[in-house]
């Protein structure tokens, strides 16, 4: 990607600057990345540290068998929960991201599950372009639904040979029909502009980052009220590993000069 800057001179005629910024958008992507795996860390351990309060007071208060049912409880969702995501999403950063954000979410009263179907095997080319889009749209549906009556989010992987299909409805109030393009520019927010600069750069990044693999982004009316984000990721997974032939023999290294007989 470069950037142009053209600024004009004394004699009516004018200088152009050219700057490579690839490697600053590439950057950006794993910087905004790592900060939503940071957040997801972040809230998981604001809840880890309630619960170990929670563990002590029961434990001085010589509480033990409640202590004990706690510490079960606790161990048993949080075990249930991961291995929820892992089986269903087998690449490592994406499955951590989610974890994490369920966790984020709760905080909020928004529930956040897998859609039935989920399956995305551990080949994706780009782990930290996948988890940047998904991050900024979990992060927007959560905005959306916190707040709303059974406030949910659903998110969904397929996969279509080697393209990603995600798919991330919530139960927030929905996107205005007339709004459907303009959300995904930059700047746009239903939020107030913060003091300290731009609000509304997670959706453009998203489409960025789509439209850079060839894919696209667009968003929908949901069943029932709320928003449909949808990604598609065409060639955004390797190709398979060759397997060879159950009984089919191995090939065998050439035989050099020295080693013939």
């Amino acid at each position: 990607m470069l950037l142009a800057n053209r600024m004009p001179t004394d004699d009516g005629g004018a200088v152009v600057t050219l700057r490579d910024r690839t490697e600053l958008e590439h950057l950006g992507r794993e910087l905004d990345s790592t900060t939503g795996l940071i957040d997801a860390l972040r809230a998981q351990d604001h809840e880890h540290a309630n619960r170990l309060h929670t563990l002590l007071g029961l434990l001085e208060l010589e509480m033990h068998e409640d202590a004990m049912e706690f510490v079960t409880e606790v161990v048993g969702v949080h075990r249930t929960t991961a291995e929820q995501v892992t089986e269903k999403v087998q690449d490592p950063l994406l499955a951590a991201l989610l974890v994490g954000k369920t966790t984020v979410a709760a905080e909020r009263g928004v529930s956040l599950r897998l859609a039935p179907g989920t399956l995305l095997p551990d080949r994706v080319v780009d782990p930290r372009g996948l988890v940047t889009v998904v991050g900024n749209l979990v992060d927007n549906a959560t905005d959306a639904a916190a707040g709303s009556d059974g406030a949910r989010i659903e998110v969904g992987l397929r996969t279509e040979g080697r393209t990603v299909v995600l798919e991330v409805r919530d139960s927030g109030p929905g996107v205005p029909q007339d709004q459907h393009a303009s959300i995904f520019t930059e700047g746009w927010s239903t939020k107030d502009v913060p003091a300290h600069g731009k609000r509304g750069l997670g959706l453009a990044l998203v489409r960025r980052l789509a439209e850079r693999q060839g894919g696209s982004v667009t968003v929908s009316g949901a069943d029932g009220g709320g928003a449909v984000f949808t990604v598609v990721l065409p060639e955004a997974l390797a190709e398979p590993a060759a397997e060879s032939p159950a009984g089919a023999p191995h090939p065998t290294r050439p035989a050099t000069t020295g080693e013939q007989r």
